[in-house]
């Protein structure tokens, strides 16, 4: 559903309300500490799933990536790739998997560029998606640092690999 998605070709203007209601969200920072985190997120929710998915078509993947691709949602790629394209899109632009669809990574970097600050960050490496905290809100998880938490069995593979 992409009742809003026209929206989306302004990726500015979307980024501007994005990082408004972030310093708006951060203020109450330590309310929702108190109140509890999964008891804001029950409250949340709602309305971050029915406004993210009206803008976005968003998934409720709970690690929100909007902010560094361009207002584009990665998770809508058919293969729900996070950090890139495949090596499947065409030469105009398209998807392979749905050939009608423009790769989902062609509008991040299309949308990046619109930005006022371009700043690539649709360059950034994303961790992998954490399920467990898929279908919480994002804004939740960012606040409480779960977004950037790697599930226990791959916190041993990251530190091999620091060795």
């Amino acid at each position: 559903m992409k009742l809003l998605g026209w929206l989306r070709d302004y990726p500015q203007f979307l980024e501007n309300i994005y990082q408004s209601f972030e310093r708006k969200f951060y203020r109450f920072a330590k309310l929702i500490d108190k109140v509890g985190y999964e008891r804001v997120d029950r409250f949340i929710r709602v309305p971050e799933e029915i406004s993210k998915k009206l803008l976005f078509d968003c998934r409720m993947c709970g690690q929100c990536t909007l902010h560094t691709t361009g207002m584009t949602c990665p998770m809508t790629c058919p293969k729900t790739l996070r950090n890139g394209p495949c090596g499947g899109v065409s030469v105009d632009g398209c998807c392979e998997v749905k050939p009608e669809m423009m790769c989902i990574w062609v509008e991040a970097y299309e949308r990046d560029l619109k930005m006022s600050e371009n700043k690539k960050r649709f360059l950034y490496i994303q961790a992998p998606l954490n399920h467990n905290i898929k279908y919480a809100s994002a804004w939740i998880n960012k606040l409480c640092c779960e977004d950037d938490q790697m599930p226990t069995g791959w916190k041993i593979e990251a530190e091999k690999d620091k060795r």
